[in-house]
C-alpha cells in the first residue's frame, strides 16, 4: 500500500485514477485511501498550527466530478474521526476553498478541494490549504507517508455540518466588481457576458455573479455540473474548448465570453469579434489592466511566454518581464519571494490560465481574474471604448509549435540534462542569441545567418516528471518556423536516445 499511495503525489496535489472506464487504468484512489489521507491532513495541520484537534475547524468542497461526493465525505471523515469541525462545503472551486479560511463568516484552519482539474472525468484528486496558501511538495510527501501508516476510521457527516460556501464566495465577487466600476447596484447592465463552464463547477458565476449585477447571460453554455464532461474538456488551454466559447460569442453577440476549468483556478476569454484571449493574450490583458497603478511593476511568467509578449510589457506598457519556469506554484513562489524582496511583482501568470494577484492572496483564482476583465469590459463601455483596445499594441502571433522528443534512456534526467548542455554550447558556437532562462535553453532568432534570416524563438527544455524533452519554437515572419525547426535539428544532430521522429 506504500507504494500506491506515494504514487499519487503529482507536485504539490494528489492525484489518482478514481472511476474505472477506462482501458489500463486500474483505480488508486479510492474512498478508503482518501479516508487515511484525511487522517493525516489532520495530524499534519495539528502540528503545523500548533493547536489540539478540538480547537480548529476545515471545510471541504468538491468540483462536478462523478466520484467527488464519495471522496469528499471519505476526506471529511477522516479529518473529523481526529476530533476537528469540519463543514462540508458541496459544489465548490479550488479558490474559494482558499477563500474560506479567509472569509470572517467561515475563518477555516484549513480547508481541502477534491478535484482533478481537466483531467479527465475518472480521475480525481486532493489540494489542500492553510493560510499560507496551498501546500507544497515537502508537505504532501508528509501527509502521504502519514497516512500510509494509517487505517480506515469512520466518522457522522450529518446535515448540519454542511456550508454554502459559494454563497459567500459570489457575493465577495459581485463586492469587487462593484467596487472596482464604482456604480450602482447593477454596475453590468447593458452589457452582455456568457459563461462557459465546460460543465464544472464554474457555472454560478453567471448565475451567481453576473446576472444579480445586471449582466446579460444568454448564451451561456454548459453551466450544469456533470462530472463527465459530455459537451468538452473543461480546460482553457483545449482548443475544442475554445472554439466552443468563441463560437457562443459569436452566436448570441455578446461583449465578453468567459471560459473556466473544471475548478475554476484558471481561466480565458473571448472578445466580440471572436479573438481568443488565452496563454500570451490573456497575461498581457491583465497587465494592461494592473499597469496604470503599478509603474515600473514585474510580471512573472511561465518559460514558454513569447517575444511577443516581452516587447508588450516592457516597451508599450512600461513593465519588467521575468520569464520564469513552468508551474503554477513555481511563477507564484517567485512571485511570493520578489515581493517579500519589496520589489513589486503584482502578476504571477502562466500560459496555461493560471494567474494569482498580489493583492489576492497570491491565489491563483479565475473567477477573480475573470471579475478584472469585467470590471474593464465596464469601464471601457462607459468610455465608448472596447476591451481589445487595452492590448491593441500586441504584436500578432506568430506561428508556434510544440515538439515532444523521447528519451529512450532509464535515468533520463540525466541524459536530458546531457543534451541541454551540449545544445547550449553548440548554440553558442553557432552564433545563436541566448537570453536568460530559467528552465531549459532559449534562443532568439533575429534575422541573422544562424538560421538564414529567421525571426522567432525556441525553447528547449527538459519535462520535470517523463521522459520528454519538449521543444516550443515561434516563428514570427513567413517560413521562419521551418527554418527555425532545421536549426533545431542540426544543433540536436547525434543524440541517439532521443527519439526525434517529431522533426521529420
Amino acid at each position: 500500500m506504500e507504494e500506491d499511495i506515494f504514487k499519487l503525489q503529482n507536485g504539490s496535489d494528489i492525484r489518482g485514477v478514481a472511476l474505472e472506464g477506462v482501458e489500463g487504468e486500474s483505480v488508486n484512489l479510492t474512498p478508503d485511501i482518501a479516508n487515511r489521507i484525511g487522517q493525516a491532513f489532520a495530524d499534519w495541520l495539528c502540528a503545523k498550527t500548533q493547536k489540539s484537534a478540538d480547537q480548529l475547524k476545515v471545510g471541504v468542497g468538491m468540483d462536478s466530478r462523478v466520484s467527488g461526493q464519495n471522496l469528499m465525505v471519505a476526506v471529511s471523515s477522516g479529518i473529523m474521526s481526529a476530533g476537528i469541525d469540519v463543514k462540508c462545503c458541496g459544489l465548490a472551486t479550488t479558490p474559494a476553498m482558499f477563500m474560506s479560511i479567509v472569509f470572517e463568516q467561515s475563518q477555516f484552519d484549513g480547508s481541502v478541494m477534491i478535484t482533478a482539474s481537466h483531467l479527465p472525468f475518472n480521475r480525481n484528486g486532493i489540494k489542500f490549504f492553510t493560510k499560507d496558501g496551498g501546500l507544497e511538495r515537502d508537505d504532501i510527501s508528509e501527509i502521504l507517508k502519514i497516512a500510509q501508516e494509517k487505517q480506515v476510521v469512520a466518522a457522522d457527516i450529518s446535515e448540519e455540518k454542511n456550508f454554502d460556501l459559494i454563497y459567500l464566495y459570489a457575493r465577495h465577487l459581485r463586492g469587487a466588481i462593484m467596487n472596482g466600476v464604482g456604480d450602482s447596484q447593477r454596475p453590468l447592465e447593458g452589457l452582455k457576458i456568457i459563461v462557459d463552464a465546460g460543465n464544472g463547477a464554474g457555472g454560478f458565476f453567471a448565475e451567481k455573479v453576473l446576472k444579480p449585477l445586471g449582466a446579460n447571460i444568454e448564451g451561456s453554455q454548459f453551466l450544469e455540473p456533470d462530472g463527465r464532461f459530455p459537451n468538452h474538456i473543461p480546460n482553457p488551454e483545449n482548443k475544442e474548448a475554445m472554439e466552443a466559447i468563441r463560437q457562443a460569442v459569436l452566436d448570441s453577440r455578446a461583449d465578453l465570453g468567459l471560459i473556466f476549468d473544471t475548478d475554476v483556478d484558471r481561466m480565458s476569454a473571448v472578445l466580440d469579434d471572436g479573438s481568443e484571449i488565452n496563454r500570451d493574450a490573456i497575461i498581457a490583458m491583465i497587465s494592461a489592466i494592473l499597469a496604470p497603478n503599478n509603474k515600473d511593476a514585474t510580471i512573472i511568467t511561465d518559460s514558454v511566454t513569447s517575444d511577443r509578449l516581452t516587447y508588450f510589457l516592457e516597451r508599450v506598457l512600461g513593465l519588467k518581464h521575468l520569464r520564469y519556469m513552468r508551474g503554477y506554484k513555481n511563477v507564484i513562489n517567485k512571485q511570493k519571494e520578489l515581493c517579500a524582496e519589496g520589489i513589486n511583482a503584482p502578476l504571477a501568470m502562466e500560459t496555461s490560465g493560471h494567474g494569482a494577484l498580489k493583492d489576492n492572496y497570491f491565489l491563483d483564482d479565475g473567477a477573480f481574474l475573470a471579475v478584472q476583465l469585467v470590471i474593464a469590459l465596464a469601464k471601457a463601455a462607459k468610455q465608448g471604448k472596447k476591451l481589445q483596445s487595452l492590448i491593441e499594441r500586441l504584436p500578432p502571433p506568430g506561428e508556434e509549435a510544440e515538439l515532444r522528443f523521447k528519451i529512450n534512456d532509464e535515468n533520463f534526467k540525466e541524459y536530458g540534462k546531457m543534451v541541454l548542455d551540449q545544445f547550449a554550447e553548440r548554440a553558442r558556437d553557432a552564433g545563436c542569441i541566448m537570453p536568460e532562462s530559467f528552465e531549459g535553453i532559449r534562443i532568439s532568432f533575429k534575422g541573422g545567418p544562424e538560421a538564414d534570416g529567421a525571426q522567432g524563438w525556441l525553447l528547449l527544455r527538459l519535462s520535470l516528471h517523463d521522459p520528454v524533452m519538449p521543444l516550443n519554437i515561434e516563428g514570427t515572419t513567413p517560413g521562419s518556423l521551418e527554418k527555425i525547426k532545421q536549426t533545431a535539428a542540426l544543433l540536436l544532430t547525434g543524440f541517439d536516445k532521443l527519439d526525434m521522429s517529431a522533426l521529420a
